[in-house]
This record gives C-alpha cells, sequence and structure tokens, in this order.
C-alpha cells in the first residue's frame, strides 16, 4: 500500500483512506479498525464511531430489561460472567 510519509512507516493517528467499488474506505492504522461510506466524509465519520466502540469511548451493555424486550432471557445467560471470546472484543 502506498504511504503519505517519506519513511513508509506507520504513525500514531494515522489514518488511511481509499476509493474501491465505488465506496470509499478509511482504516485507522493504530487499531486496524475498517469502515466505509459512500462518501470521504462519510468514511470518516463512520471510522471515528467505530474506533471509539473499539476503544470502549462510548455505547453500554444492554439492562436486563432491554434484554427482554428483544427476547432474550437475563437468567438464561450461558456464559455467566466468563469474559467473552477475543473475537467479540
Amino acid at each position: 500500500m502506498a504511504s503519505s510519509t517519506n519513511d513508509g512507516a506507520d504513525y500514531d493517528g494515522e489514518i488511511r483512506l481509499w476509493r474501491e467499488e465505488g465506496w470509499w474506505i478509511a482504516r485507522d492504522v493504530g487499531t486496524g479498525v475498517t469502515t466505509q461510506g459512500e462518501s470521504r466524509s462519510d468514511a470518516l465519520e463512520n471510522l471515528d464511531e467505530a474506533v471509539a466502540l473499539h476503544r470502549g469511548e462510548v455505547g453500554r451493555e444492554p439492562t436486563d430489561e432491554e434484554l427482554r424486550e428483544l427476547g432474550i432471557d437475563p437468567e438464561e445467560n450461558a456464559t455467566g460472567d466468563t469474559e467473552p471470546p477475543d473475537i467479540l472484543e
């Protein structure tokens, strides 16, 4: 992949943005989070939100009431208090 730096190194806070099959793709190099959008600004806005979610800066766990509204019984939680698998983090 092309780099905008003289030495080709990755830098803190580096974002890569490119066009692919009609979509703008935005990737935060440090976290590896990648998003897309119909415009450059859409892709970058999506990336901001996705990186914040990745870092745990936004979002929250659903309440038991919210789970029940979705048809999930929190009492039947098969994993209990164990940590989720790496793939879900």
